[in-house]
């Protein structure tokens, strides 16, 4: 069964930095395709960046230049280095990984950037 646990969201200035992280367990990640993807209050779910297997990396405009998506292959996580944080990038955000033909999420985690 593939559980994905991400954590490190939290409160931060605008302009500020977060780091968050995605453990993987009943999968292994570099692998399959992952990602992150956040949903803010009253939007749809959006993608903010993924990585294939191949460690090749796609971003979100709204976040090119400013997020990196990177992954540990023998710790089997998956990071998203988020700087120069801007209050619209508050937001659920969520880990994902496509593994076997399936999609698997996390349970989310909060980041909140004040202006």
């Amino acid at each position: 069964q593939v559980q994905l646990v991400e954590s490190g969201g939290g409160l931060v200035q605008a302009g500020g930095s977060l780091r968050l992280s995605c453990a993987a367990s009943g999968t292994i990640f570099s692998q399959n395709r992952v990602g992150w993807y956040r949903q803010a209050p009253g939007k749809q779910r959006e993608l903010v960046a993924f990585m294939f297997s191949s460690a090749s990396t796609n971003y979100a405009d709204s976040v090119k230049g400013r997020f990196t998506i990177s992954r540990d292959n023998v710790k089997n996580t998956v990071y998203l280095q988020m700087n120069s944080l801007k209050p619209e990038d508050t937001a659920v955000y969520y880990c994902y990984a496509f593994v076997r033909g399936s999609n698997y999420w996390g349970q989310g985690t909060q980041v909140t950037v004040s202006s």
